[in-house]
This record gives structure tokens, sequence and C-alpha cells, in this order.
């Protein structure tokens, strides 16, 4: 099966990797962070169905205009990182839980920082919105593309910029 990609530039976060199947998304990384696949096997198509759809809806997105993604999804994981992501996935626009909570929701309240592992293996950023899990202090945690971007997708949501607090959301 084919992997296609192309090079998503933002000027609120940088460029970010789109990847697709042929009918599907299944991944976005923020280019030259932690976590982005070897892309030397992949076709670079920047006219590919999927990924001008996704590239449209976080632009959108990115500019105040979407709240939420339409684009069909795929990712693959362990059993508990999948379920950890669909419950990412149903945080609501503008809100934000702790890790402890998203452990809770995924079924096992003692496995925090598995948690937050599965968390920072999140395939789709933005899409499914990690950026929106903090810490239990109310700092922002961590965030595979770096805690200037986490700052900046919160401060999208909650429509305040970029003055998401150095020392954290407290919400």
């Amino acid at each position: 099966m084919t992997t296609y990609y192309t090079i998503l530039k933002t000027s609120v976060l940088g460029d970010l990797v789109l990847i697709a199947n042929q009918k599907q998304l299944t991944g976005i990384y923020f280019l030259g962070r932690d976590h982005v696949p070897d892309m030397t096997k992949w076709t670079l198509d920047p006219k590919h169905k999927v990924l001008k759809e996704a590239a449209r809806q976080i632009e959108d997105y990115l500019k105040g205009k979407r709240k939420e993604f339409t684009v069909p999804l795929h990712f693959e994981g362990t059993k508990f990182q999948e379920e950890v992501w669909r419950q990412i996935a149903r945080i609501p626009f503008g809100e934000t839980i702790t890790y402890s909570e998203l452990a809770e929701r995924a079924g096992v309240p003692k496995a925090t920082r598995a948690a937050g592992t599965a968390t920072g293996k999140n395939p789709l950023a933005i899409i499914i919105p990690c950026h929106r899990i903090v810490g239990k202090n109310g700092g922002l945690g961590g965030f595979a593309g770096g805690l200037d971007k986490k700052r900046r997708l919160l401060g999208v949501e909650l429509n305040v910029g970029w003055a998401i607090a150095e020392e954290g959301s407290k919400r």
C-alpha cells in the first residue's frame, strides 16, 4: 500500500508533515520534532485529495474558522494507545483535561504515566487534540511538537492568540 505525504507550511505552527493512505489521513507531525517517521519511501503528493482536505481544515482551524475536523482518519497502535487517542478525540474544543483524567477515561485510572506516553505517540496531532491534555498542577505537561506549539494551539482554542502564560494554562 502506498503512503502519501505533503508539507503544510503554517505561520502559527511551522511546517507540518501530513500523511495519508489512499483514502484516510494517517499522520500529522511537526517537521523537525520528535516522532516524525522516515519519509524516504513515501510519495510526495500535495494534490492528494485527503491531504489537500486535511490541509484546508487545519488552516481553517488555525484561523479560528473551524472547531471540528471531518477528514477521514486511520490510526494504529496498541489497544491501550488507541483507547487513549479515542478519549482525547472526545475532549471538546476549548477544554482541557489532566493526564490522570485521561487515564480514568481510558479505563485505567492508575495508568497516568502510560496515558501520557500514549498521548506523546499520538499520530494525528491537532486533529486528535493531545494539546488539550495538561498536568494536574495546571502546567502544560509535554508535547511532541514543543511547548511553544502547545501554547499556540491552546491559544487558538481559547481565543487568546499567543497569550498562554509561560508557566502553564491554569483552567
